[in-house]
């Protein structure tokens, strides 16, 4: 579920922020960096015209992106090759896609960076306002995307308890599903792979409306209001491994 999240997070920087190549970063421990070796690797990527930025390990503290990990707040240069306050540890790869303006935001809940969002332009651009607050609040749906994920998995409290330990009224147990049609299934399947609808569209050879309305039905068969919940309802219903 998080792979899909943050699969699309990086589709959406670049057809929502108005960059060029968006990327995010999941956190994995680099041993041989540092005492605790704190780092991430970029896993998830759009608008990229060679591999060179592909599955990079990034250690905390270097890189704009291993800044932001540090520090644990946005961070972004004008001019990445040019910029005196970061390291340069990445260079080839980021002439290679010839980015120059750079953005990065931590993914956060609470003080846990879940991982790091970077927005790239190929022009020498200030980041203003409009742009990073775009980034900033698709970053911030993907971290309750992310966190809401986290409270479904977790088992739901028989009816009999009423209530939990702090007062609030046990949450309530999700409607039982339905039978999807095998076209239901089909594009219900490639969608919690973290598919958009135009690409779910090409695969099937289906119009993007089609694919809408068997995703809508799917949706209101099994109970849920989006697609991150469509995904969730589907691995925990066995529909889709």
């Amino acid at each position: 579920m998080r792979d899909a999240v943050l699969g699309d997070l990086a589709r959406r920087v670049v057809a929502e922020c108005g960059a060029d190549v968006g990327l995010v970063g999941v956190p994995e421990p680099l041993p041989g960096h540092g005492e605790d070796g704190e780092g991430m690797v970029l896993r998830h990527w759009a608008g990229t015209r060679s591999d060179l930025l592909h599955d990079v390990a990034v250690p905390a503290g270097l890189g704009l992106g291993g800044r932001a990990l540090a520090e644990r707040a946005p961070t972004w240069v004008p001019d990445y090759r040019a910029a005196t306050t970061i390291s340069h540890h990445y260079d080839p790869a980021v002439a290679a896609e010839d980015l120059y303006a750079m953005l990065t935001v931590p993914l956060m809940d609470g003080r846990t960076v879940h991982g790091v969002v970077y927005a790239s332009v190929r022009d020498v651009v200030p980041f203003g306002d409009v742009r990073i607050s775009a980034v900033d609040a698709l970053t911030r749906a993907a971290a309750r995307a992310l966190a809401g994920a986290a409270a479904w998995s977790r088992p739901a409290p028989h009816p009999e308890q009423g209530r939990s330990e702090q007062g609030w009224p046990a949450a309530p147990v999700r409607p039982s599903t339905r039978p999807l049609t095998p076209r239901e299934h089909e594009v219900l399947r490639w969608a919690a792979t973290g598919r958009t609808n135009p690409e779910i569209a090409a695969r099937l050879g289906l119009t993007c409306n089609t694919v809408t309305g068997y995703l809508k039905s799917a949706m209101h068969k099994l109970g849920v209001r989006n697609r991150t919940e469509l995904a969730l309802a589907a691995r925990e219903s066995g529909l889709v491994d």
